[in-house]
């Protein structure tokens, strides 16, 4: 802990698992992945004893996520392994909540019996849609049926805390398909839902399909009708949307990622993963031999590195903060990073109390529903503050 962090509670530190394998990537993902080859697989876990057994994190971790790529991809026998690397490094102890990411392909009774012996406490599936139709055009390489059997499994080995996430604004999908998903999602009876709004990062299939013609994109408008229906129907079936994306019944919200979002620590294990941690955030290489290289030799070169200072840490919490329906306590916000930590800060504030795109009550801000619809924007804004 350091100056910068001290202030901030509660304090609990994360843990980040990056698993970087997937079956074949999706039309619309751009995330660092490689082929589930077994050599490499072998190679990857040899890295993660490494890594974590040479650097522990600092203190004890209260939460822990494994992404990917896809960790389900992972044999039992892997998964098992690497379970007990990361509470081996962990000092003994089982973090309070342990998410890990599966697609449905991959929910298999071995597997997550197995992970529920080692204490993980959650499971995020990636359904996206519930329709045939619309897991093609996103590149999905699951079935409707393995979606519904996966579902089905979890339920009957005792998963009551899992997270589905789904994508909207596809290409070809109108507002009524979108409705028929959230019934679907709804009736599957998850703890959380995420619901995304389809991104068309360049270098993906489907941006390339998109600069072909080959398909079109929502407009903004339809884009913030889609949003409007998830919000009402989630509402209405007893979920708490706590920030832009992510909803869930009382008490299951994600503590990994709201304590991320509110810039506290974490630390990352396995190619592709980032950290931040006192007043440093970096990422490991996007490659298994280049991460499992500087892993022996102690020289390992970072894809990215950035030196946080109270301005950088203040805008991230600011862009985050103001994605969660709770929204920023600004005298918080001052306190642990300094009185007014942002130049430009005050009059940008009041442009979106004038513009209807935040409330005030005391010490708190928030956006409101039409502050919500623009977060990306605001948060560009945010950034651009001097």
């Amino acid at each position: 802990m350091n100056k910068l962090q001290e202030k901030a509670e509660p304090l609990e530190l994360g843990l980040y698992i990056h698993v970087p394998f997937c079956a074949r990537s999706c039309d619309f993902c751009h995330f660092y992945q490689e082929p589930p080859k077994r050599s490499d697989l072998n190679t990857y876990l040899d890295g993660m004893d490494i890594a974590m057994g040479k650097n522990p994190p600092p203190r004890i971790a209260g939460t822990a996520f494994w992404g990917g790529g896809t960790p389900g991809l992972l044999s039992a026998k892997d998964l098992e392994r690497l379970c007990k690397t990361m509470v081996r490094s962990n000092y003994g102890v089982v973090p309070k909540e342990w998410s890990i990411e599966m697609a449905p392909a991959t929910v298999k009774k071995d597997k997550i019996r197995i992970l529920k012996d080692q204490g993980v406490s959650r499971i995020s599936m990636g359904v996206q849609s519930f329709q045939p139709g619309l897991l093609d055009a996103l590149g999905r390489v699951h079935s409707l049926e393995q979606v519904e059997r996966s579902i089905e499994l979890l339920k009957t080995e005792g998963w009551d805390n899992f997270n589905l996430d789904m994508i909207f604004a596809i290409p070809g999908q109108t507002l009524k398909m979108w409705e028929q998903d959230l019934d679907a999602v709804i009736q599957a009876g998850p703890m959380h839902i995420s619901t995304y709004c389809l991104t068309f990062e360049e270098d993906t299939a489907l941006w390339v399909r998109l600069q072909k013609g080959q398909v079109q994109r929502h407009t903004v408008e339809d884009e913030a009708r889609f949003h409007e229906l998830t919000w009402e129907k989630l509402a209405q079936a007893g979920y708490e949307q706590y920030e832009v994306s992510n909803f869930a019944k009382k008490g299951y919200a994600c503590r990994h990622n709201l304590d991320t979002w509110r810039m506290q620590e974490w630390v990352g294990y396995g190619p592709s993963a980032s950290s931040q941690l006192g007043i440093r955030r970096w990422t490991e290489p996007h490659s298994i031999d280049e991460w499992l290289a500087g892993l022996r030799d102690g020289r390992t070169k970072l894809t990215e590195e950035v030196q946080l200072t109270p301005n950088i840490l203040a805008q991230d919490y600011l862009i985050f903060g103001l994605r969660m329906n709770a929204g920023v306590d600004l005298v918080d916000w001052e306190s642990r990073f300094g009185e007014s930590p942002i130049k430009g800060w005050e009059p940008f504030k009041t442009t979106l109390l004038e513009e209807g795109l935040a409330k005030s009550e005391g010490t708190r801000l928030w956006l409101t529903d039409s502050g919500r619809l623009v977060a990306d924007r605001i948060g560009e804004e945010v950034l651009g503050l001097e």
